[in-house]
């Protein structure tokens, strides 16, 4: 019968005989119909979890999530759900991507997907959808020759395959800042004084060879100091912040910008590193009123000592052997305070901590009008603090490399294929994608 149904025409046959045909060859169709349709609906998001059991590396996991923003996709980040996981479209591409990048992943259907997120909505949970919108332009501030440095941000940046744009003095000081949305300080010294290893390092190429550079740039770009220059690019990019910027920076260059910020027009600087003595009174002439985070602090008048004020911990740290050296994340509303609870996402709330030329930070020297994220109670430093400016937010993350206890000048860099679930990189890269998140109103 079908045999002959597929020969004849159905036109030609009889009323009764054409229906029957009709349902033979259309249920086919149908049930497939139905299949795909099962199939479709089943396949429909895709969770990359970020917790310690199910991630196999959690740092190329934010790569994913940014390379999803790049093609124009929103994503929604699940703050405190199974360490701050990702919620993303579904699609063969992304499964592809997350496949070759050694990413985790599951599939959800629309079903689950609604369960999870009307779990993360009650009231009851401590746990908030962040809609991220767009993959933020990052530019890091360095130098195009930043031996003997190596700098997490970059390293971690390149590794989650994120792309970045360097700027430096020039680039500043011409306004290009704005057009960039998140912005990255180097290990800068923005004080003029290389970094304070003159005590130490004076005599090695790199440091003369670095002085050099840096007297010859002040000079091209019309100032007499490096001091001078170095503080104009501070004031340009805490400008840049205000207007509505996000800034990160790590190590020297969160103490140093605001030291550089409150000595506007105050000579700090010993002759070995401008040529002439420094104002006697200079410490009385301070204003914390221009700075970031930091207040009341004392500077370093020593030239040979590798310190810059009393903000850094380093040396008062005595009491803290490397075996027991950890911070511990705060705990904040999902709800109400989003973005403290953005970037302190982890898959552990106790971080080891690493050392830097700035270590930690004083905590009686913290601006009370900014949050500590990341502390060491016990020992009254904080680790990891965040603040707003104008319309803009800066994040400063103490030490060096999260992976590398006490990482030495001319050290070789970290490898992070070694470290690929580092819960203290994960912390740059909370920032990273902090700009793309849809903007609301903070509570606290």
């Amino acid at each position: 019968m079908t045999y002959l149904f597929n020969r004849i025409s159905l036109n030609s046959l009889p009323k009764r005989f054409k229906n029957i045909a009709l349902l033979r060859i259309t249920r086919p169709v149908l049930l497939l119909a139905l299949l795909f349709t099962c199939l479709a609906s089943r396949g429909s998001m895709i969770l990359i979890p970020m917790d310690a059991e199910s991630q196999e590396n959690h740092l190329k996991a934010y790569g994913i999530t940014y390379w999803v923003l790049s093609k124009q996709q929103k994503v929604q980040w699940l703050l405190n759900y199974r360490g701050g996981s990702f919620l993303l479209p579904d699609g063969e591409p992304i499964r592809n991507e997350c496949r070759i990048r050694g990413v985790s992943f599951e599939v959800l259907s629309d079903a689950q997907a609604q369960s999870v997120l009307d779990g993360i909505a009650s009231p009851s949970q401590n746990q908030e959808a962040v809609i991220l919108e767009k993959a933020p332009k990052i530019a890091v501030y360095s130098p195009k020759d930043n031996a003997p440095w190596d700098d997490a941000v970059t390293m971690v940046l390149t590794y989650a395959e994120i792309p970045y744009v360097t700027v430096y003095d020039q680039e500043v000081l011409e306004d290009k800042l704005p057009l960039y949305d998140w912005l990255h300080l180097h290990h800068e010294d923005f004080t003029g004084q290389y970094g304070k290893f003159y005590g130490a390092y004076r005599a090695a190429p790199w440091y003369i060879e670095g002085k050099q550079q840096a007297e010859a740039l002040a000079r091209r770009l019309g100032y007499e100091k490096v001091s001078e220059e170095k503080g104009a690019v501070a004031m340009k990019i805490r400008n840049y912040v205000i207007g509505g910027g996000f800034m990160f920076a790590m190590c020297s260059a969160t103490d140093s910008f605001d030291i550089a910020l409150a000595a506007q027009g105050v000579d700090i600087c010993e002759p070995m590193f401008d040529g002439d003595p420094s104002e006697p009174n200079y410490q009385q002439q301070l204003d914390y009123s221009n700075t970031f985070a930091f207040t009341n602090f004392t500077l370093e008048r020593n030239p040979l000592r590798y310190e810059f004020s009393s903000i850094d911990m380093t040396s008062k740290r005595e009491d803290v052997p490397r075996e027991s050296d950890y911070f511990s994340l705060m705990d904040f509303s999902a709800k109400w305070d989003p973005v403290p609870t953005m970037l302190c996402q982890n898959h552990t709330a106790l971080v080891k901590g690493f050392m830097g030329q700035t270590t930690a930070f004083t905590r009686s020297e913290v601006k009370p009008t900014v949050l500590v994220l990341g502390e060491n109670r016990l020992n009254g430093e904080a680790r990891y603090i965040h603040g707003i400016k104008g319309r803009g937010f800066f994040t400063f993350y103490g030490g060096h490399d999260p992976e590398d206890y006490q990482h030495r000048v001319g050290d070789p860099k970290t490898e992070l294929e070694l470290h690929p679930n580092s819960p203290g990189y994960r912390l740059i890269l909370n920032n990273v994608l902090f700009p793309a998140a849809r903007k609301k109103k903070q509570k606290t």
